[in-house]
C-alpha cells in the first residue's frame, strides 16, 4: 500500500517503520476499497503518524475518547502555528480533517469510546411492545411512537415513573402550551405528537401508570382535509430544471437520470435511492418500483428518454467494482448508496427562484401529477402511478391547477346567466 503511495525512499521508510503498521495499513487498504482517492490516503497516512505521537498510541490497547482526539488536534496546530511558520490560514482547514479521519481510524480499530446512550424508559419499551404484539403495526410507525415518546421524556427530565404518577391534565397543558409557544413545530408536527402522547397515555392509564383522564385531555389540533395546497411548479418549469443538467460532467448526468425519474413517474426520494440494477428489466422494456408506503411492487414502461439517461448514467458514471447493487452511488469516496437525493435537487431549483415550498424531490411529484391532470389522465390511474391507496389523497392535486379553472370562469356561456 505505501508502495503505491509514497515514492521517495526516505518517506516510504518512515511510514514502514512508524507503530502500528498493520492497523495503519488494514484501514488504509479499507479506504482504498470504499474508492478513496490517493492523495486522500496520503493524508490518512500522514494524520495517522500524526495521532501516534500526539495520542501516545504506540502499541497499546487503551481507548481513546473524542475529546482527546480533539484536543490532539489543538495541540498539533498549535505546534504547526508556533513552530512551522503557519501563523496564517484557516486553522479549523487543519484541525477538522485530523479529527474526521483519527475517530474514522479508531472507530474502524474498535479503539474509541462511545458516548453511552441515555436509556429507554421501560414504560416506552413496553408500550412499543403492545403496539407490536396487539395493534400490530409496523416496526415503522413502532420506532416513531417510540423516537417521539424518548423525546418527551428527555425533554420533562424527571424519572419517567415519578412524573407519570404525579402527571395531572392541567400539567400536560402546560407541557404542551409550551412546546406550541415556542414556535418551531409545524400544525402537522403537533398533530402527529398530540396523537402519539394520545394513544400512550390510553395505555398508561389501562396500567395504572397514571390517573384517569389525561389522554382525554389532550387536545389534537385540527386540520382540515385538502386545506392547503400542494406546492407545485409548472411542467415548464420543470424543463429549466432538467436544463441545469446539461452536458457532460458526471454530477449532470446522474442528476438527469435521477430527476427524469421523478418528474416522468413521480416516484418519491426512497423510492428513487431503493431502485437496484436488477429493477431495470431492459430487455422486456420494465421499471419495477417498491413503493414506500405499503411495499407494493409496480411496473411502469421504461420510457425511451428516461431509459438513455440512466443508461447513460450506468456506462459513464455509475462507479464499478463494488458490491453495492443500488443504482445511484456517491460519486466520491467512500463509494455508497445515495440516502437522499434533496440535496442534488435543492442546489438546482434554487438559482431558478421558482417561488415553491417544496425544493425536493415532492415538487418533482406535484408536478407529474397535476400534468397527468390536466392531459385527462383518470384519478384511478393516476393513483396507481403516485402509489395512492386512498383517492381523495390524489384528488387534492385537482385544485392546483388555477390557468385551467380560470379558462372555465372565462367560458362564454352565450346568455345563459
Amino acid at each position: 500500500m505505501f508502495n503505491q503511495l509514497f515514492s521517495r525512499s526516505t518517506v516510504l521508510k518512515r511510514y514502514l517503520q512508524a507503530p502500528l503498521l498493520e492497523a495503519r495499513l488494514r484501514y488504509l487498504s479499507h479506504r482504498a476499497g470504499q474508492g478513496m482517492a490517493s492523495i486522500v490516503l496520503r493524508s490518512i497516512a500522514f494524520y495517522q503518524l500524526v495521532a501516534i505521537k500526539y495520542l501516545d498510541l504506540k502499541n497499546n490497547n487503551r481507548i481513546v475518547t473524542r475529546q482527546e482526539i480533539e484536543r490532539a488536534a489543538q495541540r498539533w496546530v498549535h505546534y504547526k502555528t508556533r513552530h512551522l511558520c503557519y501563523a496564517e490560514g484557516n486553522h479549523s482547514e487543519w484541525r477538522a480533517p485530523f479529527v474526521r479521519h483519527i475517530s474514522g481510524w479508531l472507530s474502524f480499530l474498535n479503539r474509541i469510546e462511545i458516548a453511552a446512550q441515555p436509556a429507554i424508559p421501560p414504560q416506552v419499551t413496553e408500550f412499543a411492545d403492545f403496539l407490536g404484539k396487539e395493534r400490530n403495526m409496523s416496526q415503522t410507525t413502532i420506532n416513531d411512537y417510540r423516537s417521539e415518546l424518548v423525546r418527551f421524556f428527555r425533554q420533562i427530565k424527571e424519572k419517567p415513573k415519578y412524573f407519570l404518577e404525579h402527571l395531572t391534565p392541567v400539567k400536560m397543558d402546560v407541557i404542551l402550551m409550551k412546546k406550541i409557544r415556542q414556535g418551531i413545530y409545524t400544525l402537522n408536527t403537533l398533530k402527529h405528537r398530540c396523537k402519539t402522547y394520545r394513544v400512550f397515555f390510553r395505555y398508561a392509564e389501562h396500567r395504572d401508570w397514571c390517573q384517569h383522564g389525561i389522554a382525554d385531555s389532550i387536545y389534537v389540533p385540527r386540520i382540515y382535509k385538502h386545506a392547503a395546497l400542494p406546492s407545485s411548479p409548472s411542467w415548464e418549469d420543470v424543463r429549466r430544471l432538467l436544463q441545469t443538467t446539461e452536458g457532460n460532467r458526471p454530477h449532470n448526468i446522474r442528476a438527469r437520470a435521477i430527476l427524469l425519474l421523478l418528474a416522468v413517474y413521480g416516484l418519491r426520494d426512497s423510492e428513487v435511492c431503493r431502485l437496484r440494477l436488477e429493477d431495470f428489466d431492459w430487455e422486456q422494456g420494465i421499471l419495477h418500483v417498491k413503493h414506500s408506503k405499503g411495499g407494493r411492487i409496480q411496473k411502469f414502461p421504461i420510457i425511451q428518454t428516461v431509459g438513455q439517461a440512466v443508461l447513460n448514467y450506468l456506462k459513464k458514471v455509475r462507479p464499478s467494482g463494488f458490491v453495492h447493487r443500488e443504482v445511484f452511488l456517491t460519486l466520491h469516496a467512500p463509494i455508497r448508496p445515495l440516502a437522499t437525493v434533496y440535496r442534488l435537487i435543492n442546489e438546482r431549483w434554487k438559482p431558478l427562484n421558482i417561488p415553491i415550498k417544496n425544493h425536493g424531490a415532492h415538487s418533482l411529484r406535484h408536478a407529474c401529477a397535476t400534468r397527468l391532470i390536466n392531459q385527462g389522465v383518470p384519478l384511478k390511474v393516476i393513483a396507481d402511478q403516485l402509489g395512492h391507496r386512498d383517492l381523495d389523497t390524489t384528488r387534492i392535486y385537482a385544485k392546483v391547477d388555477l390557468p385551467r379553472l380560470r379558462e372555465v370562469a372565462d367560458f362564454d356561456m352565450g346568455g345563459v346567466l
